[in-house]
């Protein structure tokens, strides 16, 4: 029955904000001492300690924003990591991606090299890059980098190499020069490809800048969670995970945003036609 419903815009949020309501009660229900008798666990207090209490959580999140208003300095670091990792990893997936899909022969040559530094779990170079850049930003955006390159790279590459031959041929013929290709044809054609592989590294660039927070620093929404993980305080980690997820999906929107701008001549099916 669901699939011949057709949502509008207005009841499709309706939808959505009802069924994070619903998640949210229900972890309030699962996680206050009293409500409901113990499930899983051997008493009703061991679920608030691993998954912590809502009320709690939001609770902290209003004292970090509002009553200290202790959380933006380390919110403002994390922020930054994760701009600069975003910027630069998506500049240089984007140059790279394009150079290597139209030199043949350069692509040939680096593509063991690309595919050894892609397959390396990049994570474990957080520690290497604190050595060579230090406990600062500049480690945690090296790190997140790492991460934004290779998903903006593989899909620009990807989306050259997916130019259609007719097109590139009625071009080459109305006489487009190597520089008007790049601009009217190939460029576009990769548009899609980069602005689908940006939804992708937002996450990943939060998570460049939480992992070397982890690490090493003294500031960062990061080292909060290390903290409050030290003291087992799981409502301090529950708040700073929404925290971030939220940021995270506020810089998603601004990537969709810019996407509509920039992708005003590809056709669009509407959100109903595609459910």
């Amino acid at each position: 029955m669901w699939k011949y419903i057709k949502p509008s815009h207005a009841n499709l949020r309706v939808w959505q904000v009802g069924l994070l309501v619903v998640i949210f009660l229900l972890w309030h229900v699962v996680t206050k001492p009293g409500l409901i008798p113990p499930l899983v666990f051997e008493n009703d207090q061991q679920a608030a300690f691993f998954f912590g209490e809502p009320l709690k959580i939001f609770s902290r999140i209003w004292a970090w924003f509002f009553t200290n208003a202790d959380i933006y300095q380390h919110l403002w670091v994390t922020l930054l990591e994760t701009v600069l990792a975003f910027g630069l990893g998506t500049v240089l997936g984007l140059g790279c991606g394009l150079w290597l899909a139209l030199s043949p022969m350069a692509a040939a040559i680096a593509d063991p090299y690309i595919k050894a530094l892609n397959s390396m779990p990049r994570v474990i170079l957080a520690p290497i890059f604190a050595v060579w850049f230090g406990l600062g930003i500049a480690s945690k955006v090296a790190l997140g980098v790492t991460l934004v390159f290779f998903i903006v790279f593989f899909n620009v590459y990807q989306g050259v190499k997916e130019v259609s031959p007719v097109v590139l041929a009625s071009a080459r013929m109305l006489g487009a020069s190597q520089r008007q290709l790049l601009r009217h044809v190939y460029l576009p054609s990769a548009t899609s490809w980069v602005f689908s592989s940006l939804h992708t590294s937002v996450g990943l660039a939060f998570v460049g800048a939480v992992v070397g927070e982890y690490l090493g620093s003294s500031r960062g929404v990061g080292y909060l969670i290390l903290q409050a993980e030290g003291a087992f305080d799981i409502n301090t980690v529950m708040a700073g995970i929404l925290v971030l997820t939220v940021f995270a999906l506020m810089l998603d929107g601004a990537v969709g945003r810019a996407e509509k701008r920039l992708m005003k001549w590809q056709p669009r099916t509407s959100e109903t036609e595609k459910l």
